[in-house]
């Protein structure tokens, strides 16, 4: 079910009143399979952590149906306490998610034997495959590899990692070094760290959905070994994304979001607040002119 490949983390558009915008998200999501991913993500970028319980609860189901069986689910369960991240990941495989994703509790610093409970704790809750994200790029420490490699020995083919810890490549290495070169592994680095991932030995990576077009040639062409493909499409993906991280994961969302409007894909819309990022005038012009360097290179 689980193809080598993409698997793109949604935007959650809003409607004007503030609600989330259904109609415009399964028009996301049917732009994202015409582009040619495997499957679809909800997670950090997706604003699932400005979603309200009801919201959480309910998005799994949503996003199946929407998704009409064209590729697999993936849904971010991630909570402060074993009881939410159980209660959310059993939400999601019994609406029909193929894996989950959980991210750390952001609330507190964990050591690693609370950390190991906790992921446990969603990994028995369920049967589906579970995505240990570290998402300390953005949030909270690095998971060791040590670690992570327990993890897998522990729960075998069911566990996968999106690891996600600076240096990236190198972590990536190292944790395919200590689970035997068998641990399943995406990458989410918004297209910056894509070409080294894949040399790595990366089942699939996670990007968002604005650059998808680029990003699955990308894919494609490091797939086929083409080295002048590759780079011709990879650096004004790297240099979108390079100014996307300047902004933390508010910067992702942000140009993800004004991206998708200028493609038609969504509405022009607010965020939810609060929203530590806000495009200028200049910042906007930058990435018009790298988005047409990037449409350039896929003719």
């Amino acid at each position: 079910m689980f193809e080598r490949g993409i698997y793109p983390v949604l935007t959650t558009p809003y409607a004007p009143n503030g609600e989330i915008d259904f109609t415009a998200l399964s028009r996301e999501i049917d732009y994202v399979f015409d582009a040619g991913a495997q499957g679809i993500t909800f997670a950090l970028c997706s604003d699932v952590l400005r979603l309200t319980a009801l919201e959480r609860q309910s998005m799994p189901g949503r996003l199946v149906e929407a998704a009409h069986g064209r590729g697999p689910v993936i849904m971010s369960v991630g909570g402060e306490s074993v009881a939410q991240a159980r209660a959310f990941a059993e939400t999601a495989e019994d609406t029909g998610a193929s894996a989950v994703m959980a991210i750390a509790p952001v609330s507190q610093s964990l050591d690693e034997a609370s950390l190991e409970t906790y992921f446990a704790g969603i990994t028995e809750a369920i049967s589906v495959p579970v995505i240990v994200q570290d998402a300390s790029g953005y949030l909270g420490r690095p998971m060791s590899i040590q670690f992570q490699a327990a993890l897998w020995h522990r729960f075998g083919e069911r566990l996968w990692f999106k690891p996600e810890a600076e240096p990236l490549g190198q972590r990536q290495s190292a944790l395919l070094d200590a689970t035997d070169g068998q641990a399943t592994i995406f990458e989410g680095s918004g297209g910056i760290a894509l070409v080294d991932a894949h040399r790595r030995g990366i089942h699939g990576t996670m990007p968002a959905c604005d650059l998808l077009d680029g990003i699955v040639a990308l894919w494609h062409a490091l797939e086929a070994g083409d080295e002048d493909r590759t780079y011709a499409l990879y650096f004004p993906i790297c240099a979108i994304a390079a100014i996307q991280l300047q902004g933390g994961l508010d910067g992702f969302i942000a140009i993800e979001r004004y991206l998708l409007t200028q493609r038609g894909v969504l509405p022009p819309q607010a965020p939810r607040a609060p929203f530590t990022y806000h495009l200028d005038d200049q910042t906007r012009s930058e990435v018009d002119r790298l988005f047409v360097r990037m449409q350039d290179a896929l003719e």
